[in-house]
């Protein structure tokens, strides 16, 4: 049995940490420091459980190893999990507490700002009934994604150090930064990891299980306008904002992310500034189909284009940057990596649920980096927002099923 009540502890010890990754900062890795007191806190702690080659390197990414304790050849196996939080939501002063048997009723999470989190808008609620469910005091996100992924691996860690018995191989550990700002993985050394493949525990609720990803892109936009007067501006002014507008009405109002689902990708306007001068604007770009991926992009392109032509050469430019891409595509060829861990799932009760991640994780890179790297759930519900929450049992379920895949390797 795993140590319950060890692994509730680290959850609160981590998410008390402001860990929150800055989307505005390109000049430094990680984009802030703060991140580096929980990743300092778990060389820490990994080097007092008695993990070998534990090291933090200059990037923040943190390494360890669990010998082998059996004499056949098993693959080396990684597990992962990142530190941050992400930058759209505080992370500072979580005030995480505890629903004692849930019994479907709303949880009123802070009274005086009247943030509630009732099952009426969240009907996953009741799947968690008699539960024991880690909420949030309706002021900050909690930090499950992906503090619960970072427990869960600390305490099978534990779990595989004092239980002699427990046969395993060689076990890679890392622990990631800036996963939440698309850089997780920007520096990770994947031949000094050495693992033959991985799994994130980054996913969400209880039994998911992804192999697939979007594609992804960011797209930025500048309008360059010409700022006259207004009682003077007939037939002079260009409105940068007014432009703006415009295009984003060229863009399919029902591919945004509130009427998408499951494979169907989306254009989504995340960022807007700008005056009658000037103008920019932000989209991402999400695709599991890697030709609707490009075919988006090159629609992007055919708008600017078109709006350059309407009102002059340069009045728009359009920057597109890949991001990541699905990780099926690395997957597939090793798919042992799915079907172990769902035959795990099964061996501890937890029905799988193998889905698209509609997102991203540091696997999907690390898949292309040459570490196929399947995500697993790691409980938590309402990531990135004041709804967050986490039940026990599901991180719980989590740390047995890490173990599982361990034991199904080596016992192969």
């Amino acid at each position: 049995m795993i140590n319950k009540q060890s692994l509730i502890d680290r959850f609160i010890r981590y998410v008390k940490i402001d860990t929150q990754s800055d989307d505005t900062v390109t000049d430094r890795f990680p984009s802030t420091e703060k991140q580096l007191e929980l990743s300092n806190l778990l060389v820490k702690e990994l080097k007092e459980l008695g993990v070998q080659d534990v090291e933090i390197d200059q990037y923040g990414y943190v390494m360890a190893t669990i010998p082998a304790n059996i004499d056949k050849q098993v693959p080396v196996l990684g597990f992962l999990a990142h530190v941050d939080t992400a930058p759209d939501m505080p992370g500072k002063n979580v005030n995480p507490r505890f629903v004692e048997n849930y019994d479907g009723a709303d949880i009123v999470l802070n009274k005086e700002l009247n943030v509630i989190l009732s099952p009426a808008e969240f009907p996953e609620l009741k799947n968690y009934l008699g539960q024991t469910l880690i909420v949030t005091d309706g002021t900050t996100l909690l930090g499950a994604d992906d503090k619960a992924g970072v427990a869960e691996i600390m305490t099978a860690v534990e779990y595989m150090l004092q239980t002699p018995h427990f046969k395993h191989g060689k076990i890679r550990i890392g622990f990631t930064v800036d996963e939440e700002v698309g850089r997780g993985v920007d520096h990770f050394d994947v031949a000094r990891f050495g693992a033959e493949f991985a799994y994130t525990l980054d996913g969400g609720a209880i039994g998911e299980l992804e192999f697939e990803n979007f594609n992804a892109a960011s797209a930025k936009i500048t309008i360059q306008g010409r700022n006259i007067h207004p009682g003077y501006a007939k037939d002079k002014m260009l409105n940068a904002l007014l432009i703006a507008q415009e295009f984003n009405s060229l863009l399919p109002a029902h591919e945004r992310p509130e009427h998408t689902q499951d494979y169907e990708g989306f254009y989504h306007l995340i960022k807007m500034d700008g005056s009658v001068e000037k103008a920019t604007f932000q989209y991402i770009i999400r695709d599991h189909d890697r030709k609707k991926f490009e075919a988006r992009k090159a629609y992007m392109q055919r708008i600017a284009d078109y709006m350059n032509a309407k009102y002059s050469g340069g009045t728009v430019a359009l920057e597109l940057k890949d991001q990541y891409y699905n990780m099926r595509e690395k997957v597939e060829p090793v798919y042992h990596v799915v079907s172990t861990a769902i035959n795990a799932m099964e061996a501890v009760g937890v029905k799988p649920v193998v889905k698209p991640i509609r997102g991203g994780t540091d696997g999907a890179r690390l898949s292309y980096m040459g570490l196929p790297c399947p995500n697993l759930f790691a409980g938590g519900e309402n990531f990135h927002g004041k709804h967050e929450y986490v039940p026990v049992e599901s991180m719980v379920k989590a740390t047995e099923v890490l173990l599982k895949i361990v034991e199904l390797y080596a016992s192969k």
